[in-house]
């Protein structure tokens, strides 16, 4: 089964799994002298920095100073002692796991971790499109020829469970890596299995609602109000019906149908906020509930006003669709707010706004923390201190801000980034991003998750296609969920996952003031 076809970044030019960046500086340090000297940690940190990362149209397009995008007293490259891992690990070598198309990217990106440790890396190039059978084959003979690697996050389960990853705990305590910045759902759900930690949050992902303004100006009479334009998921239905009919070519509201995990993601996206959970405490489905119906309910009336293809969209269509102007509201990823301000990538430039997330009447505000990627180490890593200390330095805060200013998908966790002032002017979506992060809804990392993905979405567009009832889709979900956790150790008295050690990163909102 091939499980890597759906990261985003696949489909964008300017992503990479590393996190590199664009091209380095002029003044940044060369690879390693033919003497071994290591140059002074601060002349190679003076060089990651706007004016070396970002790309140089970006800075011009924003009139960006190089006043950083992030705090330099959270961004943990700046703050670990680079003598002291120079003592320990200076001469090592880490061996990292990447795809096989993003190596060459991957190596430069890399350069000036090399240059601030001592530490060598090289990469392991597994082909995209079976990195999760390639990984899981390697971590089975118990001699994976990698130290690291970065994987999508929802695989955690299936890589955790089993004992084919190192924790970190103890690593993240001795090189003082700052959990206390990350958003308390990515630390939990990226971060920690079982409360353990065995990984680092990578691309961090929130799904999101974005409008276009001139249209919504033409049935409002006024501008855009991110809270009250459209304060419901009923008010959508409403409004996307309208703006169905505002202009020939321009469908009301993008959504995302296809068959699969596609299908998933957009029915959790809009059943999380009428409360909807995948589980009870005993791992039993109780997604075909109340609160599931009214999500799925819901799509099928936005699927009256949503974009030609729909039943078959998943991100590159729906990507598309939307920077090219050919919908007029959009349920999808943070990155469509920032990529659509970039006129290489987007038609819609200064034509568009990123909304707080429409309510529904019984529910509750539940922005969808959704996909993502975590880093972590192999159980069996020859260097694993090393391969932590590799992974630390790709999410570190500036980095991850700077990724954020290039538009290229691999999205921060970080609070210190998304309320930083200057990285606002440059992300549309981050002030409401980093508002909603605070309530976020997260599914479960498990065994099997990927398949219980794809039977959920499978019935859902099922339902969409008008083929069966939504009652008929969520309860054959439910059927087919129960089976898959069941051949994934469920229910047989010691369950591969604890949920009291999951539920507090499910849903993180609860008692807390709304920011709307």
């Amino acid at each position: 089964m091939i499980k890597s076809n759906f990261s985003r970044r696949s489909f964008l030019a300017t992503g990479t799994a590393a996190g590199a960046v664009g091209a380095l500086g002029p003044g940044f340090p060369t690879p390693a002298q033919a003497d071994g000297h290591l140059p002074d940690p601060q002349s190679v940190l003076d060089q990651i920095s706007v004016e070396g990362y970002v790309r140089q149209d970006y800075r011009e397009l924003y009139g960006m100073s190089n006043a950083p995008l992030w705090d330099p007293n959270k961004d943990w490259i700046r703050t670990v002692d680079w003598e002291k891992v120079r003592s320990e690990l200076a001469g090592s070598t880490a061996r990292f796991a990447i795809g096989a198309a993003d190596t060459e990217s991957a190596a430069e990106g890399l350069e000036p971790f090399k240059q601030l440790s001592g530490i060598e890396v090289e990469l392991v190039p597994i082909p995209d499109d079976s990195f999760y059978d390639k990984a899981l084959a390697e971590f089975i003979s118990g001699n994976a020829s990698f130290d690291a690697l970065q994987f999508f996050s929802p695989w955690m389960g299936d890589f955790a469970a089993p004992g084919f990853l190192y924790p970190l705990d103890d690593f993240a305590a001795k090189w003082g890596l700052p959990l206390d910045d990350f958003y308390d759902t990515y630390r939990l759900n990226y971060g920690f299995f079982n409360g353990t930690m065995y990984g680092i949050p990578f691309d961090c992902d929130i799904q999101m609602v974005h409008v276009r303004k001139g249209y919504m100006e033409q049935i409002l009479g006024g501008p855009v109000d991110k809270v009250n334009s459209i304060p419901s998921y009923d008010e959508l239905i409403r409004v996307s019906g309208e703006l169905n009919k505002v202009e020939p070519g321009v469908a009301g509201v993008g959504l995302m149908a296809a068959p699969g995990f596609w299908s998933t993601y957009t029915w959790e996206h809009i059943a999380a906020q009428a409360g909807m959970m995948l589980f009870d405490e005993n791992w039993e489905p109780i997604f075909n509930g109340d609160a599931g119906m009214k999500g799925l309910e819901i799509i099928l009336e936005l699927t009256k006003n949503a974009n030609e293809g729909h039943a078959g969209a998943g991100w590159p269509e729906n990507r598309a669709a939307w920077l090219g102007g050919q919908v007029a509201t959009n349920i999808s990823w943070q990155d469509s707010g920032t990529q659509a301000m970039r006129p290489d990538q987007s038609q819609i430039v200064d034509d568009f706004v990123t909304i707080y997330e429409p309510r529904i009447d019984g529910g509750r505000f539940a922005p969808p923390n959704i996909a993502g990627s975590t880093s972590c180490v192999s159980a069996s890593a020859q260097n694993p201190e090393g391969a932590f200390l590799m992974l630390g330095f790709l999410t570190t805060a500036s980095i991850m801000a700077m990724n954020e200013a290039n538009a290229n998908g691999v999205a921060p966790g970080y609070k210190s980034v998304l309320e930083n002032q200057e990285l606002q002017k440059v992300s549309q979506p981050a002030k409401v991003w980093g508002d909603s992060l605070h309530h976020a809804w997260c599914s479960p990392r498990l065994p099997g998750a990927f398949p219980i993905e794809q039977a959920i979405g499978n019935e859902i567009n099922r339902a969409v296609v008008g083929q069966i009832s939504a009652k008929e889709a969520l309860d054959n979900a439910a059927s087919a969920v129960k089976r898959i956790m069941t051949e994934n150790g469920f229910y047989a008295g010691n369950d591969p996952v604890d949920y009291a050690a999951a539920a507090p990163g499910l849903y993180v909102g609860e008692g807390k003031p709304l920011p709307i």
